[in-house]
């Protein structure tokens, strides 16, 4: 596994820490997940819809630290948890080369840099790595998360009719990628 420990300085002068999620980091993280899960409809569980356990969020968590295919990144301010980010890529030989990225932030936090800081550290990792393709799906109306991944050099591929619902409203997923 890669470490990674940066400190960001974001727009509004805050110190943004991005590390490498730990098991310890278990219980904060779903709290943190189910919190964010209420605040936007662009995530594809809802308020407290989270529903790992803290030993399966550990297991997980150390499985993912020992993938070396995969990064799994913490954003803290004020030794809070702001952001989630992660990248996996697999390890059949056919599809190596493709990987899969998400983001997600407290809505307290939008608009200060940290997505756009933390898809950085994913796309280096993916360079790094030998990856030429990386994909991801944003809900039809994360017009915010449209332009970030835009201006990162993504484009739109396609689209999953009707991939979301939320409370009786279908909702299309834009199909992303950026090539390496």
């Amino acid at each position: 596994m890669a470490i990674y420990k940066k400190v960001v300085k974001l727009k509004n002068g805050k110190d943004l820490l991005l590390r490498n999620a730990e098991e310890f980091d278990a219980e904060k993280m779903i709290t943190y997940l189910n919190a964010v899960g209420g605040e936007s409809d662009n995530l594809l569980f809802g308020k407290d819809g989270f529903h790992l356990t803290i030993e399966q969020e550990r297991e997980y968590l150390k499985n993912a630290k020992e993938n070396p295919d995969m990064l799994m990144l913490l954003g803290f301010i004020d030794d809070n948890i702001v952001s989630m980010s992660h990248i996996s890529s697999s390890t059949r030989a056919r599809i190596a080369h493709n990987a899969e990225i998400a983001i997600s932030v407290k809505k307290e936090y939008w608009h200060m840099g940290i997505a756009t800081a933390g898809m950085k550290e994913l796309i280096s990792f993916a360079r790094n790595k030998g990856i030429i393709n990386i994909f991801l799906g944003v809900i039809e109306g994360n017009d915010n998360a449209v332009k970030l991944y835009e201006k990162l050099g993504f484009v739109r591929v396609g689209e999953h009719k009707n991939f979301s619902n939320v409370d009786g409203t279908y909702r299309n997923e834009i199909l992303m990628d950026l090539y390496l």
